[in-house]
């Protein structure tokens, strides 16, 4: 006589399947984590913790001695910081 629903097999088949695609969906995650939780800005938008402003930049190339006091004073004023 013919049952309705899955009965016992077809239940540990679909559970099997949602398991296999839980492995599968956590694989991509573990494999990929930035795609997950970047959103659609890429390159150095992604972290705003390393944004640099521009006075920052400046500070430390006058520091590592790469341009002068004269230069460092006009790129300020230019950047306006």
């Amino acid at each position: 006589m013919m049952g309705f629903g899955f009965g016992f097999g077809g239940i540990m088949m679909l559970l099997v399947t949602l398991v296999i695609i839980g492995i599968c969906v956590a694989l991509v995650a573990a494999l990929f984590p930035r795609a997950a939780s970047s959103g659609s800005t890429t390159g150095a938008a992604q972290s705003g913790a390393g944004l640099q402003s521009a006075a920052d930049i400046l500070k430390q190339r006058y520091a590592r001695g790469e341009i002068s006091k004269e230069q460092f004073e006009q790129m300020k004023r230019d950047v306006g910081a």
